[in-house]
């Protein structure tokens, strides 16, 4: 019997907990309510715009004036709710409202007690709080939200403290002084130390949101101090997961999915404004993290307004104030300035894509960032909550399309929705059979699943003429694989598949491979602080490839994808430079047969390897992070397809720090060792780091062929912790 009443009340949960105007406003009006059972309670909740011709809203329609279709199939609209937002004018200046100068004691925002706006709320601020706060979510018939604007400002703080910060608070602080209308609620977010923590909840409160800049700004935060976010070596062997935060773009975007799933419970319209200074996706971020963010949210009814936190950016290829002018002819044949408006370009594609999958705008090259909070508020109109319970019982992850439109379909109006939303995923430990089935179908998810942080690097090596040999790296947190051992499980096991498909969508690879890691005392303690590391590679032609890569922890279900583009080019076709592979960067050197866990490489496998050298191979970095007390490995090949005798060629990495060289590498001179059949010329450089202090830097590798007058150059952004 207690089963009973325990399985019918999770199955109600989610109608519970839904606003109560969603679950009275369900019975036909004038009639009591009818206590309803539902075996499975999907509720679709999304916003609708209606627009007359002449551009103003639409006001009273109800559930019976829609029809909504999810692909194709006919949905029970089971309530609608018309939010009005026309008191939009702004709010007069307030006195001290600067960032910067403080904020006098009594407009301190004064915590509120857990039973909200009716309980006690003298309590003392300055008691801190063992629970990590978060959005509340109204209590039942409260209306707090009813008729509002809700923006979200959402500050990336992962960077130490400079001028693109102080333009966050500034353009934050301009908001709220004289911009600020009396719709607007507004809540802060930061991102700092790999963590997602709400500064203010959702207030209209102008002093209180002042504090908390006012804190942010000068530096008073308690939540870190804004150092590089990096622990310290556990031991010395490897590197622990704090490499994980240096540079990988995915902990962003999984930062800012992180926040949108804290809004999904307000099913109003929401608006977030991502504060960041610079967001470069590239070949070492995670395409599907991306995915998972913008699905995140929709299905949050949240619209992302990226904001540059850069401002309006100056570059100078010649050289500034700043710094001294950079070498060589690319000054001169516009080929420097075309790499800086490129890099540029990346950082801001970011951006726009953001903005455009969630239906927001992206502000760019603008010094005012108040704009993008103003574009964000204005984005929100007069519009409809609408929901309904999905018929669609399977959790498959594929896209479902929503149309919606009026019953009388001769009324002359605009409506504005989301085109769909990806559903939901579910898996279950069953049969071995099942089990296979369960990693195919993860494998062919419109939608993937992120629930692994996954770090992965591509090279490419030419082995003969036609073809390359593709290694791939992979690193994967320890701690985050953890679970299985607090479950008690003697042992970890991983699954991977790795597909590989060209520009057609055909696929040219398909790997399978298992991780079968001993949970002993000695590993279980290195494996919480140490990522373990992957290895594998294929052979491909020349062209345009895409990778996904998917590990799923047998133990326990969970399960990562990680999907990137790569393209492997025609060195064969390389007219002017010398024509040179990708360049592997590492800090460490194992024997063929010794095991990190999982990498091992039989003799037999070695054989033809890139990157073994006598029996030892090196492991890239894959994160790009070293330490100052150990020296950075550099491997790469040259290529001199078309000459008789080896052509001697020199190579050097130098190291530039906010576009001012502070480091220059012995050259290298290379004059032996080129293979038959590739043609290619193993360069091989140790470089000590401890010369150099902590921080990021570009790295740069040249190679230059003297007698050929050719050379070629390789940069990345590196990270020297201490």
């Amino acid at each position: 019997m207690w089963l009973r009443v325990l399985l019918v009340i999770a199955l109600c949960a989610p109608l519970v907990a839904a606003p109560a105007r969603l679950r009275d406003s369900i019975a036909p009006t004038g009639q009591a309510p009818q206590p309803t059972f539902r075996v499975a309670t999907k509720l679709i909740v999304t916003t609708v715009v209606v627009r007359n011709p002449d551009g103003t809203p639409v006001e009273g329609l109800t559930a019976n004036d829609f029809v909504v279709t999810e692909d194709n199939v006919p949905q029970d609209v089971a309530f609608v709710e018309y939010q009005r937002l026309d008191n939009l004018q702004p709010l007069p200046k307030m006195e001290t409202l600067q960032v910067g100068q403080g904020v006098p004691a009594d407009a301190r925002p004064v915590r509120r007690s857990p039973q909200g706006e009716g309980g006690n709320t003298n309590v003392d601020a300055g008691v801190p709080s063992i629970v990590m706060p978060g959005i509340r979510v109204p209590p039942s018939g409260d209306t707090r939200f009813r008729n509002r604007r809700l923006i979200v400002l959402f500050f990336d703080l992962a960077d130490p403290y400079n001028a693109a910060q102080e333009r966050m608070f500034t353009g934050a602080s301009a908001y709220l002084d004289g911009q600020m209308t009396d719709a607007d609620l507004v809540a802060i977010l930061t991102y700092r130390g790999g963590a997602v923590r709400v500064k203010q909840d959702f207030t209209d409160d102008r002093r209180a949101l002042a504090h908390v800049l006012d804190v942010l700004a000068n530096g008073e935060d308690a939540d870190g101090d804004g150092a590089l976010d990096f622990q310290d070596f556990s031991s010395a062997f490897g590197q622990n997961d704090g490499e994980f935060n240096v540079f990988n773009t995915d902990r962003k975007l999984s930062a800012l999915q992180t926040a949108v799933m804290m809004l999904r419970p307000l099913p109003e319209q929401k608006s977030l404004v991502f504060f960041t200074a610079g967001l470069t996706l590239n070949g070492t971020d995670n395409m599907a993290q991306m995915r998972a963010t913008t699905n995140a949210a929709i299905r949050s009814n949240v619209q992302v307004f990226p904001v540059d936190a850069r401002g309006l950016v100056a570059m100078a290829p010649l050289g500034n104030a700043n710094q001294r002018s950079p070498g060589g002819i690319g000054m001169f044949t516009g080929a420097l300035a075309q790499q800086q408006v490129a890099r540029l370009q990346r950082s801001q594609d970011t951006y726009l894509a953001l903005a455009k999958d969630t239906g927001g705008k992206a502000l760019v090259d603008y010094n005012d960032l108040s704009i993008g909070i103003r574009q964000a508020a204005a984005a929100q109109t007069s519009y409809y909550i609408l929901a309904f319970y999905s018929t669609h019982a399977a959790n498959d992850g594929k896209f479902r399309r929503i149309q919606v439109r009026l019953k009388d379909s001769a009324r002359q109006v605009t409506l504005t929705h989301r085109p769909g939303y990806f559903a939901d995923k579910e898996w279950k430990q069953q049969n071995g059979v099942e089990r296979e089935r369960q990693l195919e179908d993860a494998l062919m998810l419109e939608n993937p699943i992120t629930d692994i942080t996954i770090a992965l690097e591509l090279n490419y090596f030419q082995v003969t003429r036609p073809e390359y040999f593709v290694p791939v790296a992979v690193k994967i947190p320890g701690s985050e694989l953890e679970l299985a051992r607090r479950r008690g499980a003697k042992r970890l096991t991983l699954d991977v598949l790795v597909e590989v498909k060209d520009s057609f969508g055909a696929t040219q690879r398909n790997m399978r491979d298992r991780i079968d890691v001993s949970l002993t005392a000695a590993n279980a303690e290195r494996l919480a602080a140490q990522p373990l590391q992957y290895d594998t590679g294929f052979t491909v032609l020349p062209g345009k490839y895409m990778l996904k890569f998917l590990v799923r922890d047998a133990e326990v279900g969970r399960i990562g994808t990680y999907q990137t583009s790569f393209t492997i080019p025609n060195l064969n076709r390389e007219p002017t430079r010398l024509p040179m592979s990708s360049v592997v960067l590492g800090s460490q050197r194992l024997t063929v047969n010794e095991a990190l866990y999982n990498v091992k490489t039989t003799d037999k496998q070695s054989i033809g390897h890139p990157l073994i050298e006598n029996g030892r191979k090196l492991l890239p970095s894959v994160t790009r992070v070293f330490h100052s007390s150990r020296d950075m490995y550099v491997y790469f090949e040259a290529y001199q397809q078309y000459a008789e005798t080896l052509q001697p060629l020199i190579a050097f990495a130098t190291f530039y720090r906010d576009g001012a060289k502070v480091y220059e590498s012995q050259p290298v001179t290379v004059t032996s060792g080129v293979h038959r059949t590739s043609k290619a010329i193993p360069v091989r450089m140790t470089i000590p780091l401890a010369g150099l202090s902590p921080g990021r830097y570009d790295c740069q590798v040249t190679v230059i062929e003297p007698s050929g007058r050719k050379a070629a150059f390789w940069q990345t952004a590196v990270a020297i912790v201490p």
